[in-house]
């Protein structure tokens, strides 16, 4: 029998392993082909990562639209760099197809740091809030960027236009053992989707602002990485922090520092329910990390009844 933690999350995604980086770097990036290689495990979707030695981790895309965010880093992130707060990643490598590995593929400098974990401010308040003044800091210096010729985020579409496809995610938690009132997230989903949209023009984004793409020592913010869906959008996509890690304390100071209308912030609750109602049906047996963030998400909407 398979258990979870080796089901594939995707339909067609690639096989990789220890070897697989190891014969790539000897074919094409020789000087690191004898460093220590092994796997990292987190709630990543899109990459298999690999740590390389001491300074460098492989990122290898498991499906083939996973090159779009290899390309969209390897041009954009020395340009951001500078401009935000907190450090971001640093490619040093591309990375062609080859050892039977069909797609491009990244070699990054290693960041330090641990990922964030949804729900940890409730053991230490104090660190809980220095994260969130910093993740408000990171997402309005991000927002203020003014690099022209920016790309769409991949959650550049209005909210409502998620409305079918989260609607019937929330209708398929029904019949399983998750503990929701599903019919209370509707409502949630549509108070959120009846939001004013944003009228004013699309801003930088990194669109993904999930516990697993945010690092911490200490508990406090210390970089943001996987910018693979990054682009211009409505500046609400990048609240989600507010609910997928923030308790009611951390989701108040992060408000008061990101500065933003109802409507925006309601339309960032609209976001983070909907990632999570999607999020759900799709990894409950294949990811755990997502699957319990999903889940982390709901209960906090929820609760603000």
């Amino acid at each position: 029998m398979t258990s979870n933690q080796n089901r594939k999350m995707h339909d067609g995604q690639a096989d990789t392993d220890p070897d697989l980086v190891r014969r790539l770097l000897r074919a094409q990036f020789p000087q690191w082909a004898d460093l220590p290689i092994r796997a990292l495990h987190s709630g990543g979707t899109v990459n298999a990562v690999y740590r390389l030695g001491r300074s460098y981790t492989v990122r290898l895309p498991l499906l083939e639209g996973g090159m779009g965010a290899v390309d969209l880093e390897a041009r954009w992130l020395p340009r951001l760099a500078p401009l935000l707060p907190v450090p971001i990643p640093e490619v040093v490598a591309l990375g062609r197809p080859g050892e039977g590995y069909p797609w491009r593929w990244t070699v990054h400098r290693w960041i330090d740091g641990e990922n964030l974990v949804e729900g940890a401010g409730t053991a230490d308040p104090e660190a809980e809030r220095a994260t969130a003044r910093a993740l408000a800091s990171f997402v309005t210096a991000l927002r203020k960027v003014d690099l022209p010729g920016g790309p769409p985020a991949h959650r550049s579409a209005p909210l409502h236009t998620q409305a079918e496809e989260t609607r019937e995610a929330l209708e398929a938690l029904r019949g399983t053992d998750e503990p929701f009132d599903v019919d209370a997230l509707h409502g949630h989903w549509e108070a959120a989707s009846r939001a004013p949209r944003w009228a004013g023009p699309p801003v930088w984004s990194h669109s993904d602002l999930m516990p697993s793409n945010l690092l911490a020592a200490r508990g406090r913010l210390t970089a943001v990485i996987d910018f693979g869906t990054l682009g211009m959008a409505d500046p609400a996509v990048d609240l989600i922090a507010a609910w997928n890690l923030l308790s009611p304390e951390g989701r108040r100071v992060f408000r008061e520092g990101v500065d933003v209308d109802d409507a925006t912030w309601a339309r960032g609750r609209g976001w983070a329910l909907s990632m999570a109602a999607i999020q759900l049906p799709y990894y409950r047996l294949t990811n755990p990390v997502i699957s319990a963030n999903a889940r982390y998400v709901m209960a906090a909407i929820l609760a603000e009844d």
